[in-house]
Formats: structure tokens, C-alpha cells, sequence
């Protein structure tokens, strides 16, 4: 059975620093795409960053882009989202999703497995 857990949200104040962490079971990361994907309350889910099988490909959304950091621990099968300087917008669910084909990609269809999400609320 396939299982993504999130863990590392919580409330932080704007401007501080928090990091996610994508523990996998069932499934081995080192040979899928790893993406974050997140969903504010009364919006639609957004990608926000994702990492190839290999490591070598990082797309990140602008919006979080010089801020936010994917890396992969393929030893460990868990993939972490390192967030700092938060803003209040970055508000939201995140959610972990792996992807078996080819390629990262920023479409949330594009990926097979999903996890339950974790809370990150940033206040001002």
C-alpha cells in the first residue's frame, strides 16, 4: 500500500522558516518525480515546487521561487520542502504527490499519489 505522509507544518509568524517533510511507504522515490502542490482555503490547489527521479530538474511557482527549496533523501524515501521567508499568502494545505512517468511536471493530474497534506498558516 502505498502511503505519503507530510509532516513540519505548523504556525509561523511572516518571515520565518519552516520545513516539510514527505515520508514515502510502499513505493521506492528514487524512481518516481516528487512535487509539492499546495491549496488555500477557497482556492484552487497549485503546484509549487517538484523535483526529478534524478535530482537534476527543481521547477519552482514564482510565487515561491528564491524562498522555497526541494530536495529528495532517496536513502531515507522521503522528499522535504524547505520554506523560509513566509509570507502570509503562503497560507495553505501542501500537499506531497509522486509521479511514476517521465519528466517532473506542475500539473496536479499528472501525478498518481497523493498525501493527506499538512497545515502551514503564516501570520503577519
Amino acid at each position: 500500500q502505498v502511503q505519503l505522509v507530510e509532516s513540519g507544518g505548523g504556525l509561523v509568524q511572516a518571515g520565518g522558516s519552516l520545513r516539510l517533510s514527505c515520508a514515502a511507504s510502499g513505493l521506492p522515490i528514487s524512481t518516481y518525480n516528487m512535487g509539492w502542490f499546495r491549496q488555500a482555503v477557497g482556492k484552487e490547489r497549485e503546484f509549487v515546487s517538484a523535483i526529478s527521479r534524478s535530482g537534476d530538474s527543481t521547477p519552482y511557482a514564482d510565487s515561491v521561487k528564491g524562498r522555497f527549496t526541494i530536495s529528495r533523501d532517496n536513502g531515507r524515501n522521503t522528499v522535504y520542502l524547505q520554506m523560509n521567508s513566509l509570507k502570509p499568502e503562503d497560507t495553505a494545505i501542501y500537499y506531497c504527490a509522486a509521479r511514476a512517468a517521465p519528466g517532473s511536471s506542475m500539473s496536479a493530474s499528472a501525478y498518481r499519489y497523493w498525501g493527506q497534506g499538512t497545515q502551514v498558516t503564516v501570520s503577519s
